[in-house]
């Protein structure tokens, strides 16, 4: 129970909260709790993993509660599947941290090395969580160390998994200020490495902020958030006046622009804007091309009709769409990570032969892109497209080839209502423009929409829950590249190797009989 509750703690660290500094006194207590196991054996390492586990589920179940939300969109269809979700998800997901001390425990010693134990344990077992089963790294304790935005800077180095690590070392070393074997000056000695190291990374990063960033000449842009509620976002039979209301919220005038969309180049719209196929409603090319001056391109994320990829059935894509002021698309690209459960469903056949079905309620579910394609926007950079969740993935936004000139996240956080999870989202979105050095550019159907420059800046941003236009220019991305964009996980690799080795050899040189003997 100490271990679930304090794991619960844990989860005020995340937004939209954001007390970090509660993990000084949460991780502390994983360590005590380790301390407390048994002798090395099979034994230690099943209480260690059963710490890990109750620790887990605590902190999942804290900080993902907001997802049951989307079983009450559809209450009458999902609800009686909400309890499930809400708990069976952190069930899982606390099998990860599981391992991570059951590890974190077979390297296990005395003294400093231990931190260096559960670091390697626990960043090991969250890497694995960000890949295994398509990967679900949604807040990685590394992103405590994001929220105060000087320290995010040192993304830019390492990438959410060399943060992960640093945090994981960082806030359990005050665990060694009660360490009654050590002298006064060795209980002292590491946690004030941890904190000029935490000081120097502050100050790095600050630094690094004075920086002043330059626009695209030329790009205007709009980002239109219609604060649509889900349950009627996909109502068919509403279908004319969603557009109606696009459109005439889009061609408002501002302070920024006063012409409305003449002053525009480029209109954003948010993930899944149309509750129909926009090939298959002629009336909406129509409309799109009478209300959009000859200088305005139009991107939307829109369900795209198609055939399906190698090895896939269904024929619905859920896309990112390049519609010009004639109301033509000239590109569409693929979402390529789908959200289990919400986009398909595993075992899809079997399951729906069994009267189950996702909650967006496509029958045979979405079909994926086989890899991120950059869209080529007229009168802009290229884009990276990123729908929805696809943008928590480090290292994994950025298309092959040419470096694209900014990320581009459509999204629809509606599911969530006003909960933590969009501000969640936005975080982590936010971390990719800092580790790729490329601005970001964010329309979210209720929010949280921005504008946001390569060093994580907001330029501009619509709260959660607001109707209105989101007007800036695009900011230009870094000419250099960061190191955690040049080299990927690299940097991260060669620290972690570090850290493990640390922990190792200690654990082999208490643990020999030279040393029992």
């Amino acid at each position: 129970m100490l271990a679930f509750g304090v794991g619960a703690v844990s989860a005020l660290s995340t937004p939209p909260f954001g007390l970090w500094p509660v993990l000084f006194l949460t991780f502390p207590v994983l360590v005590f709790l380790l301390d407390g196991t048994p002798p090395l054996g099979w034994r230690a390492v099943r209480a260690a993993a059963a710490i890990g586990w109750w620790f887990g589920f605590g902190y999942f179940l804290a900080s993902l509660w907001w997802i049951g939300n989307a079983f009450l969109v559809e209450a009458d269809v999902f609800a009686w599947l909400l309890p499930f979700a809400v708990v069976s998800l952190p069930a899982g997901l606390a099998l990860f941290t599981a391992l991570g001390l059951a590890l974190a425990r077979l390297l296990w010693s005395p003294g400093p090395a231990r931190i260096c134990a559960l670091a390697a344990g626990l960043t090991g077992s969250e890497w694995l969580r960000g890949h295994v089963l398509t990967g679900f790294p949604w807040n990685s304790f590394g992103y405590a160390l994001a929220e105060p935005l000087a320290l995010a800077q040192s993304a830019a180095l390492v990438g959410l998994w060399g943060l992960t690590l640093a945090a994981t070392l960082l806030f359990s070393a005050p665990a060694l200020l009660a360490d009654g074997a050590a002298t006064v000056r060795q209980r002292v000695l590491w946690p004030g490495v941890a904190l000029a190291l935490l000081l120097c990374a502050y100050a790095w990063g600050a630094q690094r902020l004075t920086q002043d960033i330059g626009t695209v000449p030329g790009v205007h842009l709009r980002i239109m958030q219609p604060a649509l509620p889900q349950d009627r976002k996909f109502a068919y039979g509403e279908r004319h006046r969603i557009l109606d209301d696009y459109l005439a919220l889009s061609a408002q005038p501002s302070a920024v622009y006063p012409r409305g969309l003449a002053d525009v180049s480029l209109l954003v719209w948010p993930e899944s804007a149309f509750p129909f196929i926009y090939e298959r409603e002629p009336w909406a090319r129509e409309r799109i091309a009478a209300t959009l001056p000859d200088n305005v391109t139009l991107v939307t994320g829109a369900a795209r009709y198609g055939p399906p990829p190698p090895g896939q059935t269904s024929f619905f894509f859920n896309s990112i769409r390049v519609i010009d002021a004639d109301g033509n698309v000239r590109q569409s690209t693929d979402k390529v990570h789908l959200v289990p459960f919400g986009e398909y469903l595993p075992f899809q056949k079997t399951l729906e032969s069994l009267g189950l079905e996702q909650i967006t309620r496509q029958r045979g579910g979405f079909a994926s892109g086989t890899q991120l394609v950059p869209l080529d926007i007229p009168g802009a950079p290229r884009a990276a497209p990123l729908v929805c969740y696809e943008a928590v993935f480090p290292h994994a936004v950025v298309p092959a080839g040419e470096r694209p000139g900014f990320l581009l996240n459509l999204t629809n956080d509606a599911w969530f209502g006003e909960t933590p999870g969009p501000h969640q989202h936005f975080l982590q979105a936010r971390l990719r423009a800092i580790e790729e050095g490329l601005p970001l550019v964010r329309a979210a159907n209720t929010g949280i929409s921005a504008v946001i420059d390569p060093l994580g800046r907001m330029v501009a941003v619509l709260p959660l829950g607001e109707k209105g236009n989101l007007d800036a220019d695009l900011p230009s991305a870094l000419e250099q590249l960061p190191l955690a964009a040049h080299y990927g996980a690299a940097p991260f690799g060669a620290l972690y190797l570090m850290v493990l080795s640390l922990a190792a050899l200690a654990a082999v040189q208490f643990n020999s009989p030279k040393k029992h003997t």
